[in-house]
């Protein structure tokens, strides 16, 4: 499936240090490292395409694009694979609630988001992949962990036995009685008569009375979701078999640590016979004036919208920005009124031909986004900066800063075009 159309990104002098990148993980619970490497394998789950993007979707690919641009800006290549969900319950239940094609509606809603992507200025992923397109892989995946004897059936139904893989639950640190809940919450079905365990996963799914199917020697169906993207990643990521891992970043909001990202990575780990991320990293969500942000409570704020009633799209990043990813935050009018006073304050700012000077300013920065991509902290010293520039006298040459040179790190770290 087509990506969307790439940005540029300003390279930044050498004379600028650029530290490792720490990220915390999921997983282990703590913050860690990202090793020195030639290339980075990372796997960011994408959207069902039964609605427009809206700001928690906006909010999650933004935290990975400054990994991406993070690591690139160290030199290193960063193999980015992103899926798109173009087949499953929720996308038929709004085609039919809407009375269109379920492939007309995700067509429309995957071009919306790709729009969407290029005006947020996030880079696109190397390769980005509808779960329809991969279902030949889904199919080789099946097949290897029938091989392992992970699966059975249920009536015509292909499941996947989650504790064939021995660190089942521990990237989620979650007890049973919580994960089952959970589990039903987030398209799971622990109650249905014959699994093994509640948790087991839907592999494959036979196909039903007026719904679309895919033939196969397994019988004509569709896929389960998590088994879409641990094949997706798998083979478009092409692991090195050097590594103790299959792939370097598992990325996604923090609604999909369990069951998705739990499941897909368990699947992985019984095909390839090694855990199957590095690090297991999750944005926060977006609440709307003091509740929850979801479809069922149809109060979402959509990325299309905000940019038609006249916003910048760099405002929209620049407050997404202003706090941190990993942690659940509320929107509200004043967080983007505020975000476009800024953006205003620091292009005022920069265009000035005589500023203080800038290299403190960029490398505090890169050293907030090394330390667990700390936007807010980061973001501090740029507003602190432009208060500076906008009191500094025009006549005080001996403290001249380079704002052009300023001006290309917020693009190539932020991703905020000025």
């Amino acid at each position: 499936m087509r990506s969307w159309a790439s940005t540029y990104i300003p390279p930044l002098d050498s004379k600028f240090a650029i530290p490792q990148l720490h990220l915390q993980n999921t997983a282990s619970r703590s913050l860690e490292t990202l090793p020195i490497q030639d290339t980075y394998r990372m796997y960011v789950c994408g959207i069902t395409p039964y609605d427009a993007t809206h700001l928690g979707h906006a909010n999650t690919y933004l935290a990975f694009d400054l990994v991406n641009r993070f690591l690139r800006a160290r030199g290193s290549k960063v193999s980015y694979v992103q899926n798109i969900t173009d087949i499953d319950d929720p996308l038929l239940e709004r085609a039919i609630r809407d009375g269109v094609d379920w492939k007309d509606l995700a067509t429309s809603q995957i071009e919306l988001f790709r729009g969407d992507m290029v005006d947020l200025h996030i880079l696109p992923p190397d390769h980005y992949i509808g779960a329809v397109e991969a279902i030949p892989l889904v199919l080789t995946a099946i097949e290897r962990l029938s091989a392992a004897d992970a699966t059975y059936l249920v009536d015509s139904d292909i499941y996947f036995d989650v504790h064939t893989d021995k660190n089942f639950g521990t990237r989620s640190h979650l007890s049973k009685e919580k994960s089952i809940e959970i589990f039903a919450q987030r398209g799971g079905d622990p109650n249905r008569e014959g699994k093994r365990d509640p948790l087991d996963a839907l592999l494959w799914m036979q196909q039903r009375p007026n719904e679309p199917g895919w033939d196969s020697d397994i019988g004509k169906g569709r896929p389960g979701w998590h088994i879409e993207c641990c094949a997706i990643a798998l083979h478009y990521l092409d692991p090195n078999p050097e590594s103790s891992y299959s792939i370097d970043i598992q990325g996604g909001g923090s609604d999909l640590i369990f069951p998705h990202h739990e499941i897909s990575a368990a699947q992985s780990s019984v095909m390839n016979g090694k855990e199957f991320s590095h690090l297991y990293v999750h944005a926060g969500m977006i609440g709307l004036n003091g509740e929850k942000m979801s479809k069922s409570k149809g109060n979402l704020i959509f990325v299309s919208k905000l940019i038609q009633d006249g916003n910048d799209p760099m405002a929209i990043r620049l407050a997404l920005l202003s706090h941190h990813y990993q942690e659940d935050f509320m929107w509200t009018e004043d967080v983007l009124i505020e975000a476009t006073n800024l953006l205003n304050k620091i292009r005022i700012a920069l265009s000035r031909e005589e500023v203080p000077p800038t290299d403190e300013v960029i490398n505090a920065i890169v050293k907030a986004l090394s330390e667990n991509l700390d936007t807010p902290t980061a973001i501090s010293h740029l507003n602190k900066w432009s208060d500076l520039a906008l009191s500094h006298s025009q006549s005080d040459a001996k403290k001249m800063g380079n704002p052009g040179e300023l001006s290309r790190a917020i693009d190539s770290f932020l991703g905020i075009a000025l």
